[in-house]
């Protein structure tokens, strides 16, 4: 599909973003472009700012210079067009919610916080339950489910927001072949809608090949590109430090 003619108004620019927690610089300078329809992988060794990165970016935390920019605007003015799933670390699994409850509750903003959902946003939300594989699941308690399974349901949430740009923060840690397949089947197909997609992930493994684009980071953004531009042993050096395996696999 071509988005040529939209490319430039809803292109996800960061500049000179900078994190300080206390008196640790968490992150420094950062600056990149994304284009519409990307699958984008943020990496980095642990403590790199990866996490840092997409809250300051969506104003969770705050930052101590920068800008985010999406389609002319701070995108902390336009969060009714984002979706984001936390670390699953993160979520407390206790809440006594449904698998139904978790995924409508992506279409609260459509729906209005004091309204009824309306028959087109259950419709959304049966059909994004769907879409990940769960929908006999739809009345299990959130908390009795495998990881695997939780990290679909706030993929389903996230596809029923019908959201423009979707920020996971380690979606597949702790998840299934099966639900990594799905995770990266629905990313590229939200990419091929002209959405675009941050993945916060830590496997220098062949899933890496998934990404359309990388962030390599360590406190500073170390590259921005494809893995043939990323992937190279002086950036990894520099981003890990000493040795580290990674995969190249073809030509990007």
């Amino acid at each position: 599909m071509d988005y040529s003619t939209t490319a430039a108004t809803r292109t996800l620019m960061a500049s000179h973003l900078s994190v300080n927690y206390r008196s640790v610089q968490a992150l420094r300078n950062v600056s990149f472009t994304v284009q519409p329809g990307n699958v984008v992988g943020i990496f980095g060794p642990n403590g790199a700012g990866k996490s840092t990165l997409i809250r300051a970016m969506l104003g969770l935390i705050p930052s101590t210079t920068g800008t985010t920019i999406y389609q002319g605007q701070p995108l902390t003015q336009q969060l009714d067009r984002i979706a984001y799933v936390p670390q699953r670390s993160q979520i407390d699994w206790s809440f006594p919610a449904t698998v139904w409850d978790v995924v409508l509750m992506g279409r609260v903003r459509k729906a209005g916080y004091l309204h009824r959902f309306s028959a087109t946003s259950r419709r959304k939300a049966a059909d994004a339950l769907e879409r990940v594989g769960l929908t006999d699941y739809r009345d299990r308690p959130i908390g009795q489910l495998s990881g695997g399974q939780q990290q679909r349901v706030f993929l389903a949430r996230s596809l029923a927001q019908e959201a423009d740009l979707l920020f996971f923060d380690e979606p597949f840690v702790g998840v299934d072949q099966k639900t990594e397949d799905i995770l990266f089947h629905i990313f590229h197909e939200l990419a091929h809608q002209g959405k675009t997609v941050m993945v916060v992930n830590h496997d220098l493994g062949e899933s890496i090949q998934q990404f359309d684009q990388l962030l390599l980071l360590n406190r500073e953004l170390i590259a921005s590109g494809n893995r043939q531009q990323v992937l190279t042993v002086d950036n990894m050096t520099r981003a890990y430090g000493g040795h580290v395996s990674f995969f190249m696999g073809e030509a990007a």
